[in-house]
């Protein structure tokens, strides 16, 4: 029973990061090598990106996720970024919103290098979740749903991860489609 059940988990585990890796659907994640970069190098050679990382530069976390980790990051798209309300994103860019800013960003930050299998086997032995801290203080929780892992944010928001195993050399970069809050 025991293997069967390993077998089954490796194979959920496959499956969940092959669809979550690659879409026909959604071309979002182009193919970035990862020799030698750190997450945030890894985000800046992503045009899917560009407003994660204007948001970590206005928020002054760029040599913090430059440092040696490791960190697991849950990285909204630009698309993510543009479901939010009207207006949020440039309100959250202004030098007054700071404080806000750094827990909407640290709140995708795992203090710890979780992989896409890792995150399977845990939500597996978790009896269907796994609850993660982040770097912001409040917890995510990643469920199945289907054969996509997804996120729940403590208001109830969900976010489907739709590639994964971003590797840098201080962590790993798994993207989402929904920008997840505290």
């Amino acid at each position: 029973m025991f293997i069967l059940a390993t077998a089954l988990l490796m194979i959920t585990s496959t499956s969940v990061s092959a669809q979550c890796s690659s879409s026909s659907k959604h071309k979002e994640v182009k193919s970035y090598s990862a020799d030698h970069k750190d997450i945030v190098d890894i985000a800046i050679g992503s045009d899917v990106h560009t407003t994660l990382v204007a948001a970590v530069k206005a928020a002054g976390l760029v040599n913090t996720l430059k440092s040696d980790g490791p960190f697991t990051v849950f990285a909204p798209t630009n698309l993510a970024f543009e479901r939010l309300p009207a207006g949020t994103v440039e309100t959250l860019l202004k030098p007054e919103n700071k404080t806000q800013l750094i827990d909407v960003l640290t709140y995708h930050v795992i203090p710890a290098k979780v992989s896409a299998e890792s995150l399977v086997t845990a939500i597996t032995a978790g009896g269907g979740s796994f609850e993660m801290t982040t770097v912001q203080g409040h917890t995510l929780t990643a469920t199945m749903k289907g054969e996509h892992v997804v996120l729940k944010d403590t208001q109830g928001n969900i976010s489907k991860i739709t590639a994964t195993d971003l590797n840098g050399t201080n962590g790993v970069i798994h993207v989402i489609d929904t920008v997840v809050l505290p």
